[in-house]
């Protein structure tokens, strides 16, 4: 998949980022494309082979109707989550690295609701708060809304959810 300057993409786990030039360099004696890629959320550029851009996971934003998939994600009753630490933060681990939203977003509720059984870990805790950028981050990008507009909107779903569960 081709991407253009300008374009918005994602970057697995970093999150949205800006195509900003395509440029070749040679690499031991080799001539390879790369994309620059500006990291939106800390300012940092990444210089990505274009070769490898889908092995990376770089992809487009979701579609608008995506993100109604998102909340309805975030609503939906929690699935059960692994007791055993480990176990559960290799499965986090493999889906914030997937590349897909929707396995982003789960990672975020689970976490969410384990949050009021007990305490976080600090990976888990670092963890939350990079699925909760990542989610927030491309929903604002996608529907061109405030980031802190999405934070509470995230929130306030998360929330509602637990409560409900909460019966």
């Amino acid at each position: 998949m081709e991407y253009k300057v300008g374009e918005k993409v994602i970057y697995p786990n970093q999150g949205v980022g800006v195509i900003e030039e395509i440029s070749i360099k040679d690499i031991a004696g080799q001539s390879e494309k790369f994309y620059m890629l500006r990291i939106m959320s800390n300012n940092s550029k990444v210089m990505i082979p274009i070769s490898n851009a889908e092995s990376v996971g770089i992809r487009r934003l979701c579609e608008p109707a995506q993100v109604k998939k998102l909340f309805t994600i975030l609503r939906e009753e929690l699935d059960e989550y692994n007791p055993d630490w480990k176990n559960r933060y290799k499965n986090n681990v493999e889906k914030m690295n997937s590349g897909s939203i929707f396995e982003v977003a789960k990672v975020l509720k689970t976490l969410f609701f384990l949050s009021f059984q007990k305490s976080l870990s600090f990976r888990e805790k670092k963890m939350f708060d990079r699925a909760r950028q990542l989610v927030v981050s491309e929903i604002a990008t996608v529907e061109e809304r405030p980031l802190l507009e999405v934070e509470e909107l995230v929130d306030k779903e998360l929330t509602s959810s637990y409560q409900r569960a909460q019966g």
